[in-house]
């Protein structure tokens, strides 16, 4: 693992990006039924660019996602996805990793720490995957660990290729880690599935690399002092407050980007 702090500076699409976050809060915040309890943690959000070729000199031909997840958990067994029957992302079975695939390095750098206080909210992640075919359709699912917790997913790839051991067809991804994710030590796993049936074939993570181990995160919100901003949840009918109750969090978004740009 290591870090560096010049890697993106903001942008207006970047402002546009966490109005893209917003959006995504309001649509996809699990309501509870009414007379329900409503759900206890707090929803992860992640802003992910992929590049799915030309490795990390490519940065502008990457496609952006937002994506949502069920709060983090925290304590539980840390069992591997792929050994519970199937990944959260797809249709991988349960069973040793394949003879015919393998992940040759994943390389993590991070990004993002505006107070200083050495946790970072962006994730630059590098996955060189190998197969003993000339040419084969795989995609990957990316975890979490807090603290030695359970594995929690925070992106999936799009099907890219790869040919045989080449290192030229290296897949990127760049997230950004918006809320949801407290201030700590995480450890990071790389699962392969090749994309033709769903089924897992090799697993890369922190007892492959140290560079995978105790990195130093926390989300956008936590990373400014005194940002911690709590996650409107509707409770049915109530769409537009929910969205009216995420508008603060909208401006203070915007605001700061405004205040980095400058």
């Amino acid at each position: 693992m290591s870090t560096h702090s010049g890697f993106a500076r903001p942008t207006w699409l970047n402002i546009l990006l966490s109005a893209s976050v917003l959006l995504a809060m309001t649509v996809s915040v699990s309501a509870a039924p009414e007379g329900g309890d409503a759900p206890s943690a707090e929803q992860r959000i992640s802003k992910t660019m992929h590049i799915k070729s030309g490795g990390r000199a490519n940065r502008e031909k990457g496609v952006t996602t937002v994506d949502a997840f069920a709060g983090i958990e925290k304590s539980g067994p840390r069992l591997k996805p792929s050994s519970q029957g199937k990944a959260q992302s797809g249709l991988a079975q349960a069973g040793d990793s394949s003879f015919d695939f393998w992940i040759y390095d994943a390389d993590v750098v991070l990004f993002a720490d505006d107070d200083k206080d050495g946790h970072y909210y962006g994730i630059d992640l590098l996955i060189d995957a190998d197969t003993i075919y000339s040419a084969a359709d795989v995609y990957a699912a990316v975890y979490l660990s807090l603290e030695g917790g359970p594995w929690n997913e925070y992106a999936v790839t799009e099907d890219f290729t790869i040919f045989g051991a080449s290192g030229d067809d290296e897949y990127i991804l760049i997230t950004e880690l918006m809320s949801g994710y407290p201030r700590g030590s995480y450890d990071l796993l790389v699962e392969l599935f090749d994309a033709l049936d769903g089924s897992y074939v090799a697993s890369f993570g922190p007892e492959d690399s140290s560079g995978l181990a105790f990195l130093p995160l926390e989300d956008f919100n936590r990373d400014a002092p005194g940002f911690d901003v709590p996650i409107a949840v509707s409770h049915g009918g109530g769409g537009a407050l929910g969205f009216l109750m995420l508008l603060p969090l909208g401006f203070a978004l915007i605001r700061r980007r405004l205040k980095v740009i400058r």
